[in-house]
Order: structure tokens, then sequence, then C-alpha cells
């Protein structure tokens, strides 16, 4: 199995190949899903909707990240894992540098952090010290609390623009990644187009780079709700193995996601 890199998943942009992303938080689902063609796994925050029954993620604690960091890494040994800074561990530089070097030591290949133009200086830093960064703009999970809710960002044409701009601040200070969550289709393709580094979207319209669902979503674990996003690839898949790959295999082709899966806007 030859592993994914940064070098690849760029060369997958210019190359107008789509990248295929899930969440995981343990060894078993990680190994599966690398067997069966998921290009990068996110060891995300969602753990403490998914795992830890929370209401949110807002109190996942860096030992939580850290541990299913390691859980997931000894499961994919090849793997791509970009993980989570929880909430308020990157406040300051210090905690920052501090945090995603344990991200790291546990097994990541990349960091992820949520928010703006404020993190340009922590993305500068980061990088500087060989630390890769993957953004994320639009809806903010851990900022729920501040957004009143769980709602689509972007719609409006002065937001989009900066969005925009923000991706463009944080592309330049070295993000090599960028996830869109929960923005219109249309504004995933503007902010894909404007830049050079790829995006990932989740609710973000068909036109980024690629795609990530929360693994739990795309087995249809929850009955009760399923994001607009989401589809239930358990359905149509033979096992949770057929699952995985019917994923891969669909963003790959771009039949996934569809319009009906996407914000308009």
């Amino acid at each position: 199995m030859v592993a994914m890199t940064i070098a690849k998943l760029q060369k997958k942009k210019q190359q107008g190949e789509k990248i295929a992303s899930l969440t995981a938080y343990d060894a078993s689902f990680a190994k599966l899903m690398v067997e069966q063609g998921v290009d990068c796994i996110l060891v995300g925050d969602s753990l403490g909707n998914v795992v830890q029954g929370r209401s949110s993620t807002v109190p996942v604690t860096m030992t939580d990240m850290v541990y299913h960091t390691e859980c997931v890494r000894r499961g994919a040994p090849e793997a791509f894992i970009m993980s989570d800074l929880p909430f308020m561990s990157y406040g300051t530089l210090t905690d920052t540098l501090k945090n995603a070097a344990q991200l790291m030591q546990a097994g990541a290949n990349m960091v992820k952090l949520e928010g703006g133009d404020w993190l340009v200086d922590s993305v500068k830093a980061l990088t500087q010290r060989g630390i890769p960064v993957c953004a994320h703009l639009g809806l903010l999970p851990q900022s729920v609390n501040v957004l009143g809710g769980y709602r689509v960002q972007g719609k409006q044409e002065a937001q989009a623009v900066q969005l925009i701009e923000q991706a463009r601040q944080l592309e330049a200070a070295g993000a090599q990644l960028l996830v869109l969550e929960c923005i219109p289709n249309s504004l995933g393709k503007r902010v894909t187009e404007a830049l050079t580094i790829p995006t990932i979207g989740i609710g973000a319209g068909p036109d980024t780079d690629g795609q990530i669902l929360v693994m739990h979503d795309m087995l249809g674990m929850n009955s009760e709700y399923l994001p607009k996003f989401a589809k239930n690839f358990l359905e149509e898949g033979d096992g949770i193995a057929g699952a995985f790959r019917q994923f891969s295999e669909q963003v790959k082709s771009g039949d996934f996601p569809e319009l009906k899966h996407s914000y308009e806007g």
C-alpha cells in the first residue's frame, strides 16, 4: 500500500481527482477504511457526539484526542491522518504549539483547527515548525454557542466574500488543506476555484476537491436524524466494508454528493 501524502493530495486537486475522507476513532474502522480506498482519515472531535454521547464537541479534551489518534494510527499505520485540535486548545500560540505537537506525536500527519483570519499567526507558527495544518471554515461546531445553532453559513454575499478572503489568508499563512462545512454549493465552488490547496467539503456541494462525512452518519447509525448532506451507504453496500468502498468510489466518480445533498445559494 502506497501511503497518502500532502503532495499526493495536492496532485489530486491539480489533476481533478476527488479526495475521499471519513472520520474514524478506533483501530478497526480505520483499518477497514484504508483497505476500501479512503484517502484520508479525520480523527474528529465529533467523537464528543458519536462516541461520548455529548450534545456538542465542546467538552472534548486533548487527552481524548491524543488517545483516539493513537488508536487510529495503530489500526492504519500507512494512512494519512488529520486530528482535530479540540475546543480552546489553541486559544494562545503557546497552547497551539504544545497541543499540536501532542497530536503529531500521537500519530497525526496534520492538525485541523476551526476559524478564520484570527488563526493566521497560529497557522504560520505551526507550519514553520513542521506541523501541517488543515483549516476549517463555514459552520464551526466548536463555535455553535456563538453561532446560535447548527446553521448554513455564507448565504449572504457579504458573508461569502468574507469567507473567500479568509480562505485566501489561511492558504497564504501555510494551510495545506481546507475543510468547508455547511455552506451553499455555489460558495463551495467559488472557494475551491480561488485556492491552490485542496478543499474538502461536508455539506459544501459537489464542486469541492473532496468530501468528508462522519462515519456514524454514512453508516446510518443515527436512526432519528440523517443530515441533509449525508447518505446511508450501508443500505447499498455489502456490509460495513462495502459501505466504505461505495463511499470512496462514489466520491471519486462524482456520483456523491448529489445536489439534493447540498445547500442552494
